[in-house]
């Protein structure tokens, strides 16, 4: 009788394995005491800010949204995938493709940063969410070697392609006539191409430049970005690009779910 309840308890014994996989910061978390590491991180941590402001506001224009909903959008995630991301080396936030397919799916049914653009943005981000934590739950990564080298290729290519052609009015300051079909957007700027703005267009090819000359440097994302930064500072350029970005963060709430706009989503 002893021995079966000595096996019954074996078997309810406590893993510690198992509470790594539900809390991994676990693992790196005693590691911050060491010498030096919470130093590093700091310097990490403003490096990769630096880069992520700017970014994350060019992918909420990409979405058509607000450049503040890319703030949003880059300030929660990381901070979610820094004690619960499976990994600690991959990125965590807005892409370009995401924003670029996020507004696709909803300019048919919004006009681009109005209140129900937003709303239906919001709905969609959870839907998304929601699909993706089924599919990591049901163990189904797996479909994604189901598609085959060309595929990826061409879907990298293109999506490169409409993500630098959709900045081009940025990059020459002029205004875009949306068209049912990106090229005649694109047709479009390039008609306004002889009204560019010298000095919007000058910064820009100034920042192409410095990507260029250090393109094998790690850090050569960060020099554009604070060169322009304090170059703009200095001369009194300002773009009327962002807008005023308002403070403090908004009040949580759950998006209104409408069923038929959650359908054509």
């Amino acid at each position: 009788r002893r021995a079966s309840c000595g096996e019954q308890l074996e078997s309810f014994s406590f893993d510690p394995a198992y509470m790594y996989h539900i809390f991994p910061f676990l693992r790196w978390l005693p590691e911050v005491r060491q010498p030096g590491v919470l130093r590093r991180d700091l310097i990490a941590g403003i490096t990769v800010a630096t880069v992520l402001v700017p970014q994350a506001m060019a992918y909420a224009r990409l979405a058509g949204l607000p450049p503040v909903y890319g703030l949003y959008a880059a300030f929660l995630p990381p901070v979610v995938a820094a004690f619960w991301g499976s990994s600690r080396h991959l990125a965590t936030g807005p892409v370009a493709m995401a924003s670029l397919i996020s507004a696709a799916a909803i300019m048919p049914l919004a006009t681009p940063g109005s209140d129900l653009f937003i709303s239906y943005a919001i709905l969609l981000a959870v839907m998304v969410g929601v699909l993706r934590l089924l599919l990591g739950l049901l163990r189904l990564g797996v479909l994604v070697n189901l598609l085959s080298g060309p595929v990826v290729v061409g879907f990298t290519n293109a999506a490169a392609l409409i993500i630098a052609s959709s900045q081009l009015h940025h990059v020459l300051g002029v205004t875009a006539h949306r068209g049912a079909f990106h090229f005649e957007t694109v047709a479009s700027v390039l008609a306004a191409a002889p009204q560019a703005s010298a000095a919007t267009l000058g910064m820009a090819l100034l920042a192409g430049l410095i990507l260029v000359l250090l393109r094998s440097r790690n850090e050569k994302i960060l020099v554009a970005v604070v060169v322009t930064t304090v170059l703009a500072w200095v001369t009194g350029y300002s773009g009327e690009i962002v807008g005023e970005i308002p403070s403090g963060l908004p009040a949580l709430s759950l998006p209104a779910f409408d069923l038929s706009v959650a359908a054509q989503l």
